[in-house]
């Protein structure tokens, strides 16, 4: 069987001297202590809780939170480069990195009061998952049509719904939970919700049997009358949608560097199986078919990155960052499925089996063109920003 290790990603003279320890330090722990799981991991479809553990442990569930309330307090390019480099070995690792760090943390951080900070951010740098609970059935690529509503009361809400595809809702005991306080007011009545995995009325449901990343839990939520103390309002009421686009932004520049690093990871492995799988008298790789194609995936795979680290350093910088995050995305999640399709081709019949890594990673990588914006909505962004 084919080891799960990865090929060094070409040198990159844009990163600092720190970011590129900080890169190597997580290669390291990918290739030694997470290589080893991946296959049980993903058969079993759970994620192994020692590893998030040590995620925890080693800072990377809280990059930016600040080192005052118990983070890194690093600043987002570094978690772009921890999901990157998780990603080569193990997408359903580098998604729960991506979405505590981008998704939760971010909104916590932009949007949340000072007690909310002092309470929640301690706990998700040190041993709390988090999760972000959009979208619905009925609200796919349009996420504003949702039929979960928060009730006022005199010092609560009260949360009636169902959340689908919730990414980390097996091992979270968080959630920023999306719903309509003034339905009548369409999406100007979207609220978000810090809620605990212990408040009454709230329950964490059926996880999906997935196609692929299937060690990362995705869940279904239900809000039975589930009772929010209004303390818990993240942002103001009516601001939902507000918080939802802009940390859905940020997002997508995690979901690109996913694909990146995915994609490496499905180069590493076509370049060293080439060089050793031999036809007519020697190895696949002197043949010009071959170069070919590996040549045509390391291009695409150093534009997806440069343009990946554009929008980070954009975000990073306080510039705008709309377009590019949603180029990012979209142009990383296409090189990421020709990577992968590639890598089982150059496999041959080993490729479609799984004893061989390349198959995992080609149904990994499909994901990247649905979930926090489908391709085509990424596209619909993109023409919007260029025709203002």
């Amino acid at each position: 069987m084919t080891k799960l290790l990865i090929e060094q990603p070409p040198a990159l003279t844009m990163l600092s001297a720190e970011q590129e320890m900080f890169r190597s330090s997580v290669r390291q722990f990918a290739k030694q202590r997470l290589a080893p799981l991946v296959k049980e991991m993903d058969e079993a479809g759970l994620f192994r809780r020692d590893l998030i553990d040590e995620f925890f442990q080693l800072g990377w569930m809280g990059i930016e939170i600040p080192e005052s309330h118990g983070g890194a307090g690093e600043d987002f390019f570094h978690s772009i480069i921890a999901v990157e480099e998780l990603s080569a070995v193990d997408p359903s690792a580098a998604v729960i990195v991506d979405v505590q760090n981008t998704l939760v943390n971010n909104a916590l951080l932009r949007w949340g009061n000072e007690s909310q900070k002092k309470r929640y951010l301690p706990l998700l740098a040190s041993e709390i998952v988090g999760a972000y609970a959009l979208s619905e059935a009925g609200s796919g690529s349009d996420a504003f049509a949702m039929a979960t509503t928060a009730t006022e009361h005199e010092n609560h809400f009260v949360l009636r719904g169902r959340k689908l595809w919730i990414t980390n809702a097996y091992e979270a005991g968080i959630f920023i939970v999306f719903a309509n306080a003034n339905p009548a007011a369409g999406y100007r009545g979207i609220t978000a919700f810090l809620v605990e995995r212990g408040f009454e009325g709230f329950q964490v449901g059926r996880k999906e049997d997935k196609l692929g990343i299937r060690a990362s839990s995705t869940c279904e939520l239900l809000l039975e009358d589930c009772v929010v103390p209004k303390e818990n309002v993240l942002g103001s009421v009516g601001e939902g949608y507000k918080v939802a686009m802009e940390t859905l932004n940020e997002g997508r520049i995690g979901i690109g560097a996913q694909m990146v690093g995915l994609a490496q990871g499905a180069l590493g492995h076509s370049i060293r199986y080439t060089k050793e799988r031999k036809q007519f008298g020697k190895p696949i790789a002197e043949f010009q078919g071959v170069q070919f194609q590996l040549a045509e995936i390391a291009t695409e795979l150093e534009a997806a990155r440069l343009m990946v680290y554009n929008a980070a350093r954009l975000k990073g910088a306080g510039q705008p960052f709309l377009k590019e995050a949603a180029m990012a995305k979209y142009y990383a999640s296409q090189v990421a499925e020709h990577a992968a399709s590639v890598a089982v081709d150059l496999y041959g019949g080993y490729g479609f089996t799984r004893d061989y890594p390349v198959e995992k990673l080609y149904r990994d990588a499909k994901i990247g063109k649905i979930y926090e914006g489908t391709s085509n909505m990424q596209l619909q962004t993109i023409a919007k920003t260029i025709l203002k």
